[in-house]
């Protein structure tokens, strides 16, 4: 097995490897019978249509391994995970709730939003949590990129933060989680893992922060892989972030129940 960080083998999911069959049977059956295009093109179509609907669920391993949950050997914890930052407002105030919790977060940051702010990049660090991989520019048609432009904008945040933060990340959130087949042979070539969420707040487009709460809490569990913002965080009626309040009230909810936090770095490492 190889180590986290190191280069792995690729190996198609069921789905995939299906998809290659389906047109490599259409192009066959063209070859023998032209009049057969109508069947040809439906099962393409239709595979390309299967492949499309994985992409747009962010928690399927249809295309590939997806950390939803941490392992078992995580024990009674769950991860508190942090996208889109870092930003000069949120994070800092982030970081010390997180403090008062003496909890541990993993922040999958934007390279660029990284490089503007160098400062509280190694801020998280410092404070004792893990800094990961969300694209270098969080391009809106990132789940459209071809292998390459993928490689290019994964590898350029693989850096960016590898350089500001000291190490360099191992797991990567797709950009609104969005990603299309050629993500995870990237990713296996770059070391990384894909890591998504049990359940998500929507606090970038909730201002109440209870109704952001209610929606992580729902059936919370260990092992949960929780999914909240410091970059783009909606604000409540007095302009507060409500990551800051639905964070404080999960990470009492974590505390009563006997749940420690980890990183997903922690849980990969052991």
């Amino acid at each position: 097995m190889n180590a986290p960080g190191q280069p792995r083998r690729w190996t198609p999911t069921p789905l995939i490897s299906g998809a290659a069959v389906v047109h490599a049977g259409a192009l066959a059956a063209l070859a023998v019978s032209p009049a057969t295009w109508p069947w040809a093109a439906g099962g393409v179509i239709a595979s390309h249509l299967a492949l499309t609907a994985a992409g747009l669920w962010p928690r399927s391993a249809l295309l590939g391994h997806n950390w939803t949950t941490l392992p078992e050997s995580a024990g009674a914890s769950i991860a508190i995970t942090i996208d889109d930052g870092p930003d000069p407002d949120v994070t800092p105030r982030v970081l010390d709730l997180l403090d008062a919790h003496r909890a541990r977060a993993t922040f999958f940051c934007i390279g660029e939003r990284a490089r503007e702010h160098p400062r509280i990049v190694e801020a998280i660090v410092a404070r004792g949590h893990a800094v990961e991989n969300h694209s270098q520019r969080h391009r809106h048609n990132f789940s459209l990129m071809g292998p390459g432009a993928m490689r290019r904008e994964i590898d350029a945040a693989q850096t960016t933060l590898g350089d500001i933060a000291g190490t360099r990340p191992l797991f990567f959130r797709a950009p609104a989680g969005l990603r299309n087949p050629f993500l995870e042979p990237v990713l296996c070539g770059l070391g990384l893992h894909l890591a998504s969420w049990t359940r998500r707040g929507f606090d970038t487009r909730t201002g109440d922060a209870a109704l952001v709460a209610g929606r992580l809490l729902d059936g919370f569990a260990a092992g949960d892989i929780l999914l909240v913002h410091d970059g783009h965080a909606a604000r409540d009626v007095h302009g507060v972030p409500v990551v800051l309040a639905a964070l404080d009230t999960v990470l009492r909810a974590a505390a009563d129940r006997g749940f420690g936090t980890l990183t997903l770095r922690d849980a990969i490492l052991g």
